[in-house]
């Protein structure tokens, strides 16, 4: 197990950041997570150790968002999803996470700008077989590596402008059938070691906390707020994820 008390100085706060996320508040603010705690750990380990607590938090937000979700998207992006972490699984040796951050980092800056400096409200879009799928494929490869698939998914559910606890509940849905699609993988490539695990334990009672108060927060709020928290930290994450890969690789 880690016992470095600067790792958990930086786990802690990583690990309620994606809780706040999946419990509704914040968007893409847990894409922090990970990168955070690489400051300590590589990002391999990282993600490893987060993985089992992931699933812990679905759980959470599915009985929180119980009922609450969008069945013809989540039709769409869970099968192409699915073949994204096969994807993630089979060139998880091949691409580096500085590949990975500036796909993300890229993707996630076009999006933004594109609906900040377009005139006008941006017109509402319904779903997409085409789109979803191939947004909900990047999703769970970019998910696969560090835990950054939704940038990706929130291309395609945002400009839908459903309501905000049907879009949380829906990404919920999402997610939680992802993470649970990269287990056996990570078992597989050998992720799961015992310090990984014990160390994972150690963060879990953390998991509830973070989800039942990004939910609260996320009832207390209106929902163009959390639209533009969305995409205030959908760029700001692209820009920070961009610039690591880009000097990571120079």
């Amino acid at each position: 197990m880690i016992t470095d008390p600067f790792f958990y100085l930086c786990a802690v706060p990583a690990v309620l950041l994606y809780g706040l996320a999946k419990g509704g508040f914040g968007g893409n603010i847990s894409i922090l997570s990970v990168p955070l705690m690489a400051l300590v750990v590589s990002p391999q380990v990282a993600a490893a150790i987060l993985l089992p607590i992931l699933c812990a938090m679905d759980l959470m937000a599915l009985r929180t968002f119980r009922g609450r979700w969008d069945a013809v998207n989540l039709r769409i992006i869970i099968p192409a999803s699915l073949a994204g972490v096969v994807i993630g699984a089979l060139t998880f040796r091949m691409l580096n996470d500085a590949h990975i951050q500036i796909i993300i980092g890229v993707i996630a800056l076009v999006f933004t700008l594109n609906i900040w400096l377009r005139r006008g409200e941006p017109p509402k879009r319904g779903p997409g077989r085409l789109r979803g799928g191939f947004w909900g494929a990047v999703a769970g490869f970019t998910s696969f590596g560090i835990h950054a698939g939704g940038p990706p998914i929130n291309v395609y559910l945002l400009p839908q402008k459903l309501e905000k606890t049907i879009l949380m509940g829906t990404i919920a849905v999402f997610f939680a059938i992802t993470n649970l699609a990269k287990v056996p993988a990570y078992i597989y490539l050998g992720q799961f070691n015992t310090a990984n695990l014990l160390t994972a334990l150690v963060l879990l009672p953390l998991a509830p906390i973070g989800v039942r108060l990004g939910f609260w927060l996320l009832q207390r709020s209106n929902e163009k707020l959390i639209y533009q928290l969305c995409y205030i930290f959908l760029f700001l994450t692209g820009g920070k994820l961009l610039y690591e890969g880009v000097t990571a690789l120079v």
